[in-house]
């Protein structure tokens, strides 16, 4: 799996034209399901979400996390986070995990990381058409690869 972690300072993702869904300071998390990811890895990949140590302390130092600090999460399905871009100009989804099976990873992330402690999680909608609008705070920017654990 992948996720692009964002500190913002607000975000909100629009879902099929609908009302917002609105953070304040917290973290927007993009994910992405690779065709053949254990689904066992989401707890540790959730956690290690709510727990990056990405806000600043009263040193200024990256030092806090979003659970520490009572902050919330966005969290939107990206499937492009797998796009092999090696060849030609239009990128290849195949190693993107196809429907039923990301779904499932999703929500599955989707409840362990409502489990963290988090103020509040919002999210996107599986397959749907979304819009995110954010302010990233720094910018401080993580890309975390569950293939990099192993």
């Amino acid at each position: 799996m992948r996720a692009v972690i964002q500190r913002v300072t607000s975000a909100s993702v629009t879902v099929n034209g609908g009302a917002p869904r609105k953070i304040g300071p917290g973290l927007v998390i993009l994910l992405g399901v690779r065709d053949g990811d254990d689904p066992a890895i989401i707890p540790k990949l959730a956690a290690k979400c709510a727990g990056l140590r990405i806000f600043n302390d009263e040193e200024g130092k990256l030092n806090r996390s979003a659970v520490e600090l009572g902050y919330s999460a966005l969290v939107v399905s990206n499937f492009t986070l797998y796009g092999d871009t090696s060849r030609g100009k239009r990128p290849s989804f195949i190693r993107a995990a196809k429907g039923d099976t990301a779904r499932e990873a999703y929500e599955t992330f989707l409840k362990e990381i409502s489990a963290q402690g988090l103020q509040d999680v919002q999210h996107g909608e599986f397959g749907a058409d979304m819009q995110i609008s954010l302010v990233n705070d720094g910018p401080v920017t993580i890309v975390i690869d569950t293939d990099e654990w192993k």
